[in-house]
């Protein structure tokens, strides 16, 4: 089962990125750069190849440089189109999807999830199109994008999900390592937000409730995926997309 490629998606932008700190003190986390690019940009020029067509970008810490960051990209007639969500407190990342879907700027039809804190390689086939051609909707709420936590850069701790073969999710035992971590991604329906509560909350109550339907399933990532929490996490995902795109850059290094 497959659906096409879902047009609508949203870009969570708002978080003040304690862990980044100092770097985050005077600008927004997404606006760090990997690799001489602002992760922003890294992540809306995958959505736009994908060929995605509007996303929403949430914003409220540092809003401001947020918002001119996305003007410049626009009259750069880089793609896709943007509709900026300005928050005056933070809503989280479910909070702030299910304003956004009760306000219609996600429409009816499924529509991808992306944390501004992540970035990703793609395999042979770009990681948003296998989300759409893997996404049953008679089945699935939603469907995450995974990461085995022993290939990630950056720390992710004891991972989150046990994948069935099908790809159904369940919770990590407390305490117990586990073999795939949410990369930041997800293709999600209306249907997961059903029971949403108004005001801020986190997508993993809605994640919780979905995996007690048995709606909650996830696909594994098949190149590089960075976790971008720490101010040490810049420098290594940058080495890890320079020796993607330059196999040779590590002997090169190290011969320095």
């Amino acid at each position: 089962m497959s659906i096409p490629m879902p047009q609508r998606a949203m870009l969570f932008a708002a978080g003040a990125g304690s862990r980044m700190r100092p770097l985050t003190e005077d600008t927004a986390k997404p606006l760090l750069a990997v690799d001489g690019r602002a992760i922003l940009d890294h992540v809306l020029d995958r959505l736009d190849k994908a060929g995605v067509a509007e996303v929403v970008v949430n914003v409220c810490w540092q809003a401001g440089k947020v918002r001119e960051a996305l003007r410049v990209r626009a009259e750069a007639g880089l793609g896709p189109r943007v509709i900026v969500r300005a928050e005056q407190t933070l809503l989280e990342s479910g909070g702030s999807a299910a304003a956004a879907l009760r306000d219609g700027a996600l429409g009816p039809e499924p529509f991808f999830l992306l944390n501004g804190d992540s970035l990703w390689l793609n395999g042979p086939v770009p990681a948003l199109r296998r989300l759409a051609a893997a996404f049953d909707p008679a089945r699935m709420d939603a469907l995450l994008l995974l990461a085995r936590t022993s290939l990630a850069v950056g720390a992710v701790g004891q991972g989150d999900f046990v994948s069935a073969p099908d790809g159904l999710l369940r919770r990590a035992v407390r305490g117990a390592l586990t073999p795939y971590v949410f990369a930041g991604v997800q293709l999600a329906t209306p249907a997961l937000f059903a029971e949403a509560p108004p005001g801020p909350f986190s997508l993993n109550r809605l994640w919780d409730a979905a995996i007690a339907r048995g709606r909650l399933f996830g696909i594994v990532h098949d190149s590089v995926w960075c976790h971008l929490s720490r101010p040490e996490d810049l420098a290594a995902a940058t080495r890890a997309l320079r020796l993607a795109r330059e196999p040779d850059a590590a002997e090169r290094d190290a011969a320095l």
